[in-house]
């Protein structure tokens, strides 16, 4: 069993990160549940998505609890440190470096923090950080940093390339699919 939690900001494409989760898990014969909490997504808030994949067990619930998921892959630095509650002790931190402003910083009301990826590396036992966003603006479109965060993702889970190639022609665009490949390549060989 895989218990992964995927957080963002609205826009980020979080919700297309865990279709593509989905996907490859159902495609390869794995129960899958996939659960999304979005408040003000619509409008940059924060966003958490559960995928629990399991090759040898029924999966009853699609919450990931605190403490349970192997993975958290975290698509902005702050919404990385709300996470770190759900990441097991074990367990692995995946995060774009990129930093979006929430509407009580941007209206000066809160300071962002400027020590998010310390803590994430003082608290979680591995941390693997990348400017996601700038792969992806070298692949044609920044919106594809979720999709090379998948591309690191893909090595913890028991996918082939091939596969993954599948599952993102399958959930993107057809005019987007070769700039998600290229994104998905990037970040499958850091």
């Amino acid at each position: 069993m895989k218990n992964i939690v995927i957080v963002g900001v609205g826009g980020q494409g979080t919700l297309l990160a865990s279709k593509i989760l989905g996907y490859i898990g159902l495609e390869n014969g794995y129960d899958v549940r996939v659960s999304e909490v979005h408040g003000m997504s619509q409008r940059g808030g924060s966003v958490v998505t559960y995928v629990r994949l399991s090759d040898n067990e029924k999966i009853y619930s699609a919450i990931v609890e605190q403490g349970q998921a192997d993975v958290v892959l975290a698509f902005e630095n702050l919404e990385a440190v709300r996470a770190l509650p759900y990441l097991k002790e074990d367990g692995i931190m995946i995060v774009n470096t990129q930093e979006l402003l929430p509407m009580p910083v941007i209206i000066g009301a809160a300071e962002y923090p400027t020590d998010c990826l310390e803590r994430l590396n003082a608290n979680a036992c591995k941390v693997i950080e990348l400017d996601a966003t700038s792969i992806a603006h070298e692949c044609g479109t920044y919106r594809a940093a979720n999709v090379v965060l998948i591309g690191v993702l893909a090595k913890q889970l028991p996918f082939t390339y091939d596969q993954w190639m599948k599952a993102i022609e399958a959930n993107v665009k057809p005019k987007f699919i070769d700039m998600n490949k290229e994104a998905f390549k990037r970040g499958y060989e850091l």
